[in-house]
Parts: structure tokens; sequence; C-alpha cells
């Protein structure tokens, strides 16, 4: 009797053993899978042999698959007494491996292509020569581009807008606790300004400031009913709910779709 409770540990030591499921990495399982972790390669669009000049037609039917890999952000610095505003050259910061727009698809009626969905936005943040961090959201979320021609082919460029949403959402808290749908409407603190100081309501007072970006496609390879290219995107960088103002950054980066 005495050693029941020995004999019923060393039977449940056992079946922990005989039951615990083999451990295989995911290296094991998919041998492509150490080629791929952590060195950026999924975020990466598909290629086409450069220089293919082929031709797809734009009349009615649909595009599948397109995806924008981001390459070179710019952001635009604001007007001086002796320069202009202009574009400069930034970083992206975080994240740096998944920043790229996928499987986006639509539907084509003559030149006009018109998305309907897919991962159609990606949120990075980056940093300007001045040590200005700049969050945003690099969308195709409505993105309607007419095309230069009726065929994509090497030399088309398909250009028109796109809509870029507010990067925080409704129930964001700031460091004050002060969002749009949640927490308090406004610091306890600021009350007795009587809510008139400007600044201060822009931070009180939050809002879904939506923008609206440009997008221009342009085509370099076209093989069967593939297509491989390039892309310019100019879009507002966030408002923090309309506490900030925001700023253009411009986006250029590798292009590939297909037609369905």
């Amino acid at each position: 009797m005495r050693f029941r409770p020995l004999l019923a540990l060393v039977l449940a030591f056992c079946l922990t053993f005989i039951s615990a499921p083999s451990r295989v990495s995911a290296a094991e399982k998919n041998p492509q899978f150490d080629a791929v972790v952590n060195t950026g390669k999924a975020n990466n669009c598909p290629t086409i042999a450069a220089g293919s000049n082929g031709s797809i037609s734009l009349d009615n039917g649909r595009l599948k698959g397109i995806c924008m890999h981001p390459t070179e952000v710019f952001v635009k610095v604001a007007a001086t007494r002796r320069k202009q505003a202009e574009f400069v050259p930034a970083k992206i910061i975080s994240p740096s491996n998944n920043t790229s727009i996928a499987e986006v698809y639509g539907d084509l009626s003559g030149s006009t292509f018109t998305a309907k969905g897919g991962f159609d936005f990606a949120l990075f943040t980056v940093l300007s020569p001045t040590g200005e961090e700049f969050p945003l959201v690099f969308s195709a979320k409505d993105m309607v581009v007419n095309a230069s021609g009726k065929s994509l082919s090497p030399g088309t460029e398909l250009t028109g807008k796109t809509r870029t949403p507010s990067y925080r959402t409704g129930d964001f808290l700031d460091p004050k606790s002060r969002a749009k749908d949640t927490g308090v409407d406004y610091a306890q603190g600021l009350i007795a300004l009587g809510g008139d100081d400007e600044d201060l309501a822009k931070e009180n007072i939050k809002r879904d400031l939506e923008g609206e970006g440009v997008m221009t496609l342009s085509i370099e390879s076209v093989a069967g009913d593939e297509f491989a290219g390039s892309f310019t995107a100019i879009q507002p960088s966030d408002n923090d709910l309309g506490s900030k103002d925001p700023v253009d950054i411009k986006i250029i980066g590798e292009l590939y779709g297909q037609k369905a």
C-alpha cells in the first residue's frame, strides 16, 4: 500500500513522455523555411524576366495578385526663404521587413482599374534626415488608376488616386487617456482654459481624418498574363487623430501583378 503513491508518480512520468508530441522544427518540416525566415525575402514581390515584351489587354476583366514592395522613401520638407519645398531621402525604420502591399485585386473597365480588396495597406514609420519620425499608412485602398493605353505593355503607365485611412483607430488612447471612442474627452487639468486654446483643442478632440494619395504604376515587363515594373506613391503621413499636420511621403518600389 505504501508503494502505491510512488507507483502512480512513476506511471504519470512515463505517460508524459509517451504522449508528448515530437518536436520537429519548422525548418525540418519545410526546407525553404531557413532560407526565408528573418531574411526579408518574404517582403519581396514575385518577379518576371526583365525585358519581356508581351502585352495584356485592358478590356473588361480583372487584375489580381498585385504586389508593391517599397524600396525608397522620401519626406517632403517645408519651404524656407531660400529653398522651395522638396522631397528628401528618408529611411524606413519600423518594421523593416513587413512593408509590402500584396494580393490586391480588382476590376478592369476599359482602361481603368478599380481595386476591390486584398492586403491593401501596410503600416510603417520613416525617419527623416532631421531625426523626426513619421508614421504612415502605405495604402492601395479604393485605388482607381487609368492607363495611358488600351493594353499593359512596357512603357504603359496607370495613374490615379488611393484612399489613406487613419493610422490610429478610435480606441487609441494618448498619454493622457484621451481617445475618440473610449477614455476621457479631455485632460482634467485643462478645464480651466475653457477649451479656447487651439493647440489644446486639437489634442482634446480626436477625429478620424482620412487622406488621399496619388499612385502611378509603371509597366516595364510583360510575360504571358504577368506584368512587373515600378510604382510611385505620394501619400500623407499620420495626423495623430487630428492633432498633427501631416506631411507628404513619396514611396517608390517594385510592382508585380497578373491578369485574371
